[in-house]
């Protein structure tokens, strides 16, 4: 019904550059918000970013000025551009988005996941 779809994760060196992609599709009626998160091995998934319908964006402390989030309504995309990467950036990098649906009730939204995308950053 709905497929959040990400591209762009790779392995770079510590100071490179990576920009995510992640785009919806299927019967989505608008867009709330759509978000990035990650995931290290052995840790809990952690939100890096997000950004609302009306273009406000959130960062995580770790992430706050080496990462942007952005957003292309009429695609229904959203990228993260990632800079000055480190090495504790390594994870894999899954795409949020909370939606409202054709021909269901919204509120409440309808919430999806990506596929995730493996980052890998080497010292």
């Amino acid at each position: 019904q709905v497929q959040l779809v990400e591209s762009g994760g790779g392995l770079v060196q510590a100071g490179g550059s990576l920009r995510l992609s992640c785009a919806a599709s299927g019967s989505i009626s608008s867009i709330n918000a759509m978000g990035w998160y990650r995931q290290a091995p052995g840790k809990q998934r952690e939100l890096v970013a997000y950004i609302i319908s009306g273009g406000s964006t959130s960062y995580s402390d770790s992430v706050k000025g080496r990462f942007t989030i952005s957003r292309d309504n009429a695609k229904n995309t959203v990228y993260l551009q990632m800079n000055s990467l480190k090495p504790e950036d390594t994870a894999v990098y899954y795409c949020n988005a909370d939606m409202c649906l054709w021909g269901t009730r919204c509120p409440p939204a309808f919430q999806s996941w990506g596929q995730g995308t493996q980052v890998t950053v080497s010292s």
